[in-house]
């Protein structure tokens, strides 16, 4: 363990529930990594992916961005294809496409969005492109006839959340560089999104624990009933 993070550890409580504001306000001020470190927040829900009926998963918008720049690859040709162009598409293709990722190893995206007419072409990549998380999916909004719209929000920072197979939620609520009251707003537009697609199936207490942390830095644990600012 680097003298750093002995040095973060040092100023956490670990027997202590800070509120989300106590918490990101603390991680803020610790001494972190000479770039600007992505602030994550590690939901455990109560919560059996296995199960169908308590699998949780979707998008959301966060109200301050990521604060990260995503590089968006759209499958799509001719008026699709230029509407993705011009909402800001990294890079966009259909069979040459394709043939680059296959062949030479290309995968200088972050997203991979897709026309429906277009799943025949990328369903042969999911080899490829499942693994690394890059498949694109209707319940993601990735498979869409709207590809413009589609990269115009994943660019002003939508994000996907999946449960994990050990039932946690990782996801990022900003930059450390962000105001605290920036990523305050964020942390609570992913609790109130987790809490808003509850699965039916679920009982008794939904969040069992929370906790927040910077790319390279300590987590700090934060009280999960707490709903509001």
């Amino acid at each position: 363990m680097g003298k750093r993070l002995l040095e973060q550890r040092q100023r956490i409580d670990t027997e202590r529930l800070y509120t989300p504001r106590e918490a990101l306000e603390l991680l803020k001020e610790l001494e972190g990594a000479k770039f600007d470190e992505s602030v994550e927040a590690h939901v455990r829900l109560n919560v059996d992916p296995r199960r169908a009926d308590q699998m949780v998963r979707g998008t959301l918008m966060l109200p301050n961005g990521t604060g990260k720049t995503r590089r968006v690859a759209v499958f799509a040709v001719g008026e699709n294809a230029r509407e993705a162009e011009e909402a800001g598409a990294d890079i966009v293709g259909s069979d040459d496409l394709a043939a680059r990722i296959r062949d030479e190893g290309f995968m200088d995206f972050d997203v991979a969005v897709a026309t429906p007419d277009q799943m025949s072409v990328v369903g042969r990549l999911g080899q490829i492109l499942g693994p690394r998380g890059l498949m694109p999916n209707p319940k993601s909004g990735t498979v869409t006839q709207n590809v413009g719209r589609a990269v115009e929000d994943i660019k002003r920072g939508k994000i996907e959340y999946r449960v994990d197979r050990y039932g946690i939620i990782h996801g990022i609520v900003g930059k450390k560089s962000f105001d605290i009251d920036s990523l305050v707003e964020n942390y609570f537009a992913l609790r109130d999104e987790l809490q808003r697609v509850r699965p039916a199936a679920v009982k008794g207490r939904y969040f069992k624990s929370i906790a927040v942390s910077t790319t390279m830095g300590p987590s700090i644990k934060v009280d999960p009933s707490i709903e509001r600012d």
